[in-house]
């Protein structure tokens, strides 16, 4: 799909996941034990036939930069293709002034130089699988100025409350966005995905900067609304936006399940990441492991149930891990009893018996941490 490049987009300012974000950015979130939150954007725009991808990072580049990359195993064609790493160099702490109209200013010259004629804007911390070709052929043959990707939920009155909603007529033509208040259970939540030609995102974002240092992508667009085409294209299959910390925790949960995770995964639609060659996990003899999810790499003499095992971690003989996410090199010492927990990287939990929270408010274990 030579007629567009890809743009990953770094994540709002409505987008806050306490603890976690203190170390990276969302994007470089470990998710479901071997991938990262980003490589579900930049697979699909790969498997789309996007060759050249433009990723925008904020602040706190180094974990992202290292799993991206050259992008190579992102199955990126390397002759035509490259993964573009932009970053937002503003000098702005403040997330009014370091958004993401002030990114593509101060980056504008490699817009101009993409070749091709539209431009598919994904974010960095939502998680579905697209195929952005389908998007582009109806945005094309709708003869729209915009498409905007969205997902028809039943839940919004308790979750994706960071994110927008799309208000649509009967003819799926947007209306206007606005956030989600969670006044409603039955939302069209907005994917942050944009397809539009390259001249007309140009003259948006300059329009933005023009009109306000604080006014972002989506504000632009909603105020558009009146003046463009803009329609709305629905998305079915997966769909997570990691906005917050308990919606981080309830993804990684959820795609325990074989049916959900099928809902994602795909033969023909692979989740490429950085690949790590290590030996496979160890069950030993008084090793108890139920419907979990264990990547490769781990010692496993404990118990494991309803929980998300990142690589090379260690369960010690006795330990008992319950509906937790443990992200990669942490050790659950021996008898350590540790429920409903989100345990960061390289974390030890040896001399404290017992961490449990309840199911409605995960806990969080520091990174490098030792309880």
């Amino acid at each position: 799909m030579s007629k567009a490049f890809g743009i990953v987009n770094f994540a709002g300012r409505n987008v806050h996941i306490e603890g976690m974000q203190t170390y990276r950015p969302v994007g470089a979130f470990s998710f479901l034990g071997r991938y990262r939150v980003i490589d579900f954007p930049i697979s699909n725009m790969s498997n789309s036939g996007i060759d050249r991808i433009q990723v925008y990072i904020r602040r706190k580049p180094r974990s992202l930069t290292e799993h991206l990359g050259t992008g190579r195993h992102y199955n990126i064609n390397s002759k035509r293709g490259k993964l573009h790493l932009l970053y937002s160099e503003n000098g702005m702490d403040n997330d009014i002034y370091n958004n993401d109209i002030a990114a593509f200013i101060e980056n504008m010259e490699f817009i101009e130089q993409a070749h091709e004629p539209y431009v598919v804007i994904a974010p960095s911390y939502m998680i579905y699988a697209m195929d952005y070709s389908q998007l582009l052929e109806s945005h094309i043959e709708s003869g729209a100025d915009i498409t905007l990707l969205y997902h028809a939920v039943d839940n919004a009155k308790e979750s994706f409350l960071n994110c927008n909603i799309l208000n649509l007529n009967k003819q799926k033509g947007v209306l206007s966005m606005e956030p989600n208040h969670g006044n409603a259970k039955n939302r069209n939540i907005f994917m942050e995905t944009y397809v539009m030609k390259k001249e007309l995102f140009i003259e948006l974002v300059e329009k933005a900067h023009k009109l306000s240092s604080m006014y972002t992508l989506s504000d632009i667009v909603n105020d558009s609304c009146s003046e463009l085409d803009i329609r709305g294209f629905v998305h079915r299959g997966y769909f997570a936006s990691i906005s917050d910390f308990k919606s981080y925790y309830d993804a990684n949960i959820s795609l325990i399940d074989m049916k959900t995770s099928q809902s994602l995964f795909s033969v023909d639609w692979p989740i490429y990441t950085r690949t790590n060659d290590s030996c496979p996990t160890q069950y030993f003899e008084n090793a108890d492991v139920k419907n979990s999810v264990v990547s490769n790499g781990c010692l496993i003499e404990g118990t494991v149930e309803n929980s998300v095992i990142g690589r090379g971690c260690v369960i010690k003989e006795g330990a008992v891990v319950k509906n937790s996410v443990i992200l990669p090199d942490s050790v659950v010492g021996k008898d350590v009893y540790v429920e409903n927990q989100v345990v960061d990287k390289h974390a030890k939990l040896i001399h404290v018996k017992e961490i449990i929270s309840a199911p409605d408010r995960p806990g969080y274990i520091k990174r490098n941490d030792t309880l």
